[in-house]
């Protein structure tokens, strides 16, 4: 009987990441910042109307974390409530930094980094107990 129990009582986690994304890294860090920690319903209407140009790439990591976990329910045969999921982790790593050369003055090449980001965002599912606890 406690085999049938560990799946409800264990939280499922799927996790998504974007690589390459051409915005810098701390740029894209303040907007990951909004969302961790929250859950997935609060942070969708914070990315959808964040102002910033990180906030379009990372909507989509989210959404594809989100459909992760829907598709690993189903495998495990639990059922799916997206009211209950909750961003676990999320971070921006630094990828590979494009570096270009631009004209100065008196024959001079200033250099240009153009830096790529990698986001990564971890979905989790509440425990059961916890979703039926009532109110926080």
């Amino acid at each position: 009987m406690s085999a049938t129990e560990t799946p409800e009582q264990e939280a499922m986690v799927a996790r998504a990441s974007a690589r390459h994304v051409r915005v810098t890294p701390m740029k894209a860090r303040r907007v990951v910042d909004l969302i961790r920690g929250k859950d997935t319903q609060t942070a969708i209407a914070t990315l959808q109307f964040a102002p910033q140009g990180a906030a379009e790439p990372t909507l989509k990591v989210l959404n594809s974390a989100i459909a992760n976990l829907r598709v690993k329910a189903d495998e495990v045969g639990e059922p799916f409530d997206e009211r209950n999921l909750v961003i676990s982790s999320a971070y921006v790593d630094e990828g590979p930094t494009m570096k270009r050369f631009r004209p100065r003055a008196q024959g001079r090449a200033g250099r240009i980094n153009k830096r790529t980001s990698h986001i990564t965002v971890l979905v989790t599912s509440k425990p059961e107990k916890a979703a039926k606890g009532g109110t926080r």
